[in-house]
């Protein structure tokens, strides 16, 4: 039985399984457990968006970030509320500087190693997230969630296997790929803790910012061009911004107030399952029977971890 502590919106601590959950309780978790779905399967058409951009990968990235921003602080009626102090302040900066480095090392070790090594290597982040969320944020982890983890991290390397790389030249970019994991990580706890005070659209607002002031950085330092050259271009970044930005990193941070960070971050596995089935049925990019089989892997082992979430008793 999995005996995750849970802390909601409120900052209280609530034990997933302690007792049986009240009716609204379960509602909530239900709903949250719905949009971090949604919000998985909207950042499988990152990948697509990236492709079709006529800016480079750092410029891509800082549109999406500052595109989504007043999305945010309407959503937040304005101001998107502001931080309470130190503390929070310093959180946001780190929510915004990780997912920075993790947009930023993810786009530079695809040109380094495969697709399929980098993201393969970028999605061992639940690993990542499952043991410091046990080490330091005390969520309780049982052998049937280890065992969910395991097997939806075997269905990615199935999902991703066929166009593996193996050899020295490819080593720097699969270095930079679980740097991309450790940073992903970085942020979905993060973010974690900050829903305990503040709201979603005061994260993605004052954490966008700085992820966006990061990433304009690195575009300039890189030399990519920064304007799209037409309406094409503009429209893809904006795609990008408000369905994989606004509605994916939108709705899994909503999610993360009333989900165990290790529980959600194996459920964003969904992700590049997704992204396959969106280049396939998008971009005609060939999906062979192993890769089908290891995308049913992954979301047999998020079944399994959510079975473990949700069963009482002994």
């Amino acid at each position: 039985m999995l005996n995750f502590p849970r802390t909601g919106a409120t900052g209280h601590s609530v034990g997933l399984l302690a007792s049986p959950p009240s009716s609204a309780a379960a509602g909530v978790e239900r709903g949250a457990f719905a949009l971090l779905v949604l919000g998985a399967l909207a950042l499988g058409f990152a990948p697509i968006f990236v492709r079709l951009s006529d800016v480079g990968p750092s410029a891509t990235a800082f549109w999406r970030i500052t595109l989504a921003l007043p999305v945010f602080a309407l959503a937040g009626g304005g101001t998107a509320g502001r931080p309470a102090g130190r503390r929070d302040g310093l959180g946001l900066v780190l929510a915004g500087v990780c997912f920075a480095g993790d947009l930023a090392t993810w786009h530079w070790s695809i040109g380094l190693t495969s697709v399929a090594n980098s993201t393969l290597l970028a999605n061992m982040a639940p690993l990542f997230v499952t043991v410091i969320a046990w080490s330091a944020l005390g969520e309780r982890v049982s052998r049937g969630f280890v065992a969910a983890l395991v097997v939806a991290l075997a269905g990615v390397g199935l999902l991703m296997g066929g166009d593996l790389v193996l050899g020295a030249r490819a080593l720097a970019g699969d270095a930079l790929a679980l740097v991309t994991a450790l940073f992903l990580s970085g942020y979905l706890l993060a973010v974690k803790r900050l829903r305990a005070r503040l709201s979603t659209a005061a994260i993605m607002s004052w954490g966008g910012a700085v992820t966006a002031l990061t990433l304009l950085v690195v575009t300039l330092v890189s030399g990519e061009a920064l304007i799209a050259p037409g309406w094409h271009g503009w429209a893809v970044l904006l795609g990008l911004a408000l369905i994989s930005q606004a509605g994916g990193q939108g709705s899994i941070a909503y999610a993360l107030a009333h989900l165990p960070a290790a529980f959600s971050s194996l459920v964003l596995l969904i992700e590049p399952v997704a992204a396959a089935l969106f280049a396939w049925v998008l971009l005609a990019e060939p999906m062979d029977t192993t890769q089908l089989v290891g995308g049913a892997v992954v979301l047999a082992g998020i079944a399994l971890a959510r079975r473990a979430s949700v069963v009482t008793g002994g």
